[in-house]
């Protein structure tokens, strides 16, 4: 089968496509935790290749409603696309052959260098960030790092304003031309604190100014009747968008990147 013409990331007609073109499923992706379809989409003579999560393929989890992991994986692209930063590809909430479910651009993966690492030693070395240690076999460890990279910084900040419950190292997509898109995003907006992350390297630290002024922006758009917050509530609870805007206003008050609370495991088990 030839590979579908690529469309932008990010690009309205990547939206449209998405939203408007006939939807073919092409085979199932075992690796996924819910069910995960390979799909293209066409539309108006344009291709290409997306994954359909349907509602009805979700598995129950005991702290989310069920039924709504789709909703979640759209919401995360708005508040992604809010920021400006485009850090979540394309994603609708649209009707498919198994139901209403989540659609979203597939994104081509390049090989770059390493985000994350195994190291010996107990401190990291210049350009890399401690998560913590792991256990790797017949009682040795080592230590967990990622990358000191501002793509990684943004999204850690993402993270933070959306709950991400489930940020693992296979969530992270470098592509040609040096982007770095996150996804699976259906276990975000708890109203809980449930951050869940392989990236705390800047735990603590001061916000980034770039990222103070995009928690602005989002503070904003997420005020009683702002174009965010409407998006939003089509998607989530108006609980889980009221906790979203307290999260933004806890950054900004905070000036800082969160640290582990203490009362969540901080860190998602496989890590990949």
């Amino acid at each position: 089968m030839s590979a579908p013409e690529r469309i932008p990331p990010r690009s309205v007609t990547s939206v449209d496509l998405l939203t408007e073109g006939e939807l073919t499923v092409r085979g199932r992706i075992r690796e996924a935790s819910n069910a995960a379809l390979f799909c293209t989409v066409a539309y108006e003579g344009r291709e290409a290749s997306c994954v359909y999560k349907p509602v009805a393929g979700e598995r129950p989890l005991w702290d989310f409603p069920d039924g709504t992991l789709a909703q979640r994986e759209v919401a995360a692209f708005e508040v992604s696309e809010a920021s400006g930063w485009g850090l979540v590809p394309p994603t609708v909430l649209r009707d498919g052959p198994y139901g209403e479910g989540m659609v979203q651009l597939w994104i081509d993966v390049t090989a770059e260098a390493e985000l994350l690492a195994l190291v010996d030693g107990e401190e990291p070395e210049p350009g890399w960030k401690a998560i913590g240690f792991a256990e790797v076999g017949e009682g040795q460890t080592a230590l967990l790092v990622h990358a000191d990279d501002e793509r990684l910084r943004r999204l850690a900040v993402l993270d933070a304003v959306i709950n991400n419950a489930d940020r693992k190292g296979g969530h992270l997509l470098p592509t040609e031309g040096g982007r770095l898109y996150g996804i699976d995003h259906g276990v975000t907006f708890n109203v809980e604190n449930k951050l869940r992350t392989l990236l705390w390297g800047w735990a603590g630290e001061p916000l980034t100014a770039e990222a103070v002024e995009v928690l602005g922006s989002l503070r904003e758009a997420l005020k009683e009747g702002g174009a965010l917050a409407v998006r939003l509530a089509a998607l989530i609870t108006a609980a889980e968008v009221a906790a979203t805007r307290a999260r933004v206003d806890a950054l900004l008050a905070s000036g800082r990147h969160p640290e582990p609370s203490g009362e969540w495991p901080a860190i998602p088990w496989p890590p990949v």
